[in-house]
């Protein structure tokens, strides 16, 4: 069994951050500084880091600028890219997020929890907890059948028949996003939207909206009831994904902001 440390890349214009992390760092991994863009690429040229660590008020080029062109290489645009800075603002947190980093760390940052912030985002086991759960909420099981079907291999995908089962379940389920069917017994979807915004965890929730009548009546219905998108029934599988990609990717982004305590 091999006892190789992971590769990181850290870069950074200001030699003294550098030298500071590298130290504190290297008994957790083989780290590989660069003071700048042109530094960085020639470590690419050797080393397959499993992360860099990235700056991002650097002259010449800032961090966003070099994320973007990591991303048009095809041999780098996989590696996984934190931002490390003091920029404690939600709108650069956005702008990043968009951009592909997978997190943010805020100087000053302890050797302990940029460890465990390292380790949260490369540990295989944590990224199999990170699969989005979905729960879809339908009267039709045929409906269910099918999303099931269709999602399975990328979510993890809680089905219900019984709407007014819904309460019990999320004492046990914390899902990622929402499919409710518009129009069902005993509660319909626009019945279950205050039901799940009264927890705490769900008040931002994405909740998509199943109809079978996609008029601008219907989707403005969708919308003042809580909802922050909808399908028409048949499901066409392209825009399904598409809109759980779109929404849940929203969802990660402001859920990180939060976690970073920004005002």
């Amino acid at each position: 069994m091999s006892n190789a440390k992971r590769k990181i890349v850290i870069v950074d214009d200001v030699k003294f951050h550098l030298l500071s992390l590298k130290e504190s760092m290297k008994r957790h991994y083989d780290i590989y500084p660069a003071q700048s863009k042109d530094e960085l690429f020639e470590v690419l040229e050797s080393v397959k880091p499993e992360m860099i660590l990235l700056d991002i008020n650097m002259p010449e080029i800032n961090g966003f600028e070099i994320l973007n062109l990591l991303k048009t290489i095809d041999v780098y645009s996989g590696i996984p890219v934190m931002f490390l800075t003091s920029q404690k603002d939600k709108n650069v947190v956005i702008k990043g997020m968009r951009a592909g980093a997978v997190g943010f760390v805020f100087k000053p940052v302890t050797e302990a929890s940029l460890v465990e912030r390292i380790e949260d985002e490369l540990d295989p086991e944590r990224h199999i907890k990170k699969t989005p759960v979905l729960l879809a909420v339908d009267d039709n099981i045929s409906t269910l059948t099918v999303l099931n079907s269709l999602l399975s291999s990328q979510y993890k995908v809680c089905t219900l028949p019984k709407p007014e089962h819904t309460k019990e379940l999320l004492k046990t389920l914390v899902p990622d996003l929402f499919i409710l069917d518009c129009n069902m017994p005993v509660l319909s979807g626009y019945d279950l939207v205050p039901i799940i915004r009264k927890y705490p965890e769900h008040l931002d929730t994405p909740i998509i909206f199943l109809t079978s009548e996609g008029t601008m009546d219907n989707v403005y219905v969708a919308v003042t009831n809580g909802a922050c998108d909808f399908l028409v029934k048949p499901i066409d599988e392209d825009i399904l994904r598409k809109k759980l990609e779109l929404h849940l990717k929203d969802y990660m982004m402001h859920r990180q902001i939060r976690s970073c305590h920004l005002q």
